[in-house]
């Protein structure tokens, strides 16, 4: 019974990643719009509900495997090392993820696909709503590690419920605009490791202040609105 369980989990593993092929490639190829489910369905050689067994959505299909930042933003601050804080450890991890995000823009797999998101309204719209989980995402990992360090920890913040959410959303503000900014930059010529690079160093600059302003913001914003909102 193991054997077969295995085979069928690698059958259907293998299914999965034939779908995702297919559809990337008819994606690049056509359009997001243009390709359906059927047609991806067809040049699989597959039935369409075996598709849809796999992905939710075309959208899903789109996306699969293709934004692990939504997943890892977060682990980076459950799975921080010992001793280091949870802003510390969000900074460090932003810094890199803004600086591949862009180097990657240098190669054409990277820019056929931010072409394609670009083209169909329904995948920017898709987009969106996966920077608003990874926000979401990173709320609840800070609140989590705050609330779980508030003893030891000098620079948990008073209010972690307040402050969580403020804190996930500035902080991916800077690295949207900084991404998406620069992103405008190297499709008008400019070189994406050039672009990398001084992005890191803007966001080192802006991230230090942030982290080193949170303490003060918390302090005075925060009791006020927690009053207000009747946070304990």
């Amino acid at each position: 019974m193991g054997d077969l369980g295995d085979r069928r989990a690698q059958k259907k593993a293998q299914t999965r990643e034939l779908v995702r092929s297919t559809a990337h490639r008819l994606f690049a190829a056509r359009g997001f719009d243009r390709v359906t489910i059927a047609d991806v369905a067809r040049e699989a050689d597959v039935a369409v509900q075996t598709v849809f067994n796999h992905f939710a959505t075309k959208e899903d299909l789109f996306f699969d495997g293709r934004v692990p930042w939504v997943e890892e933003i977060p682990a980076a601050v459950h799975d921080r090392a010992p001793g280091t804080t949870p802003l510390a450890a969000l900074r460090g991890h932003l810094l890199a993820f803004m600086t591949g995000q862009l180097s990657r823009m240098g190669t054409p797999e990277e820019r056929s696909f931010r072409a394609t998101i670009e083209a169909s309204e329904a995948l920017r719209t898709h987009n969106r709503l996966l920077v608003l989980e990874a926000e979401r995402r990173l709320s609840e990992a800070l609140l989590h590690a705050w609330e779980g360090t508030a003893s030891a920890d000098p620079s948990t913040p008073e209010h972690p419920p307040i402050a969580a959410p403020l804190t996930a959303a500035v902080w991916l503000a800077v690295v949207r605009v900084l991404i998406v900014e620069n992103r405008l930059r190297i499709v008008e010529g400019l070189a994406a490791a050039e672009a990398a690079a001084a992005v890191e160093k803007i966001g080192q600059r802006l991230f230090a202040r942030l982290q080193d302003g949170s303490e003060a913001i918390n302090e005075l914003v925060a009791p006020a609105l927690a009053k207000e909102l009747r946070v304990s």
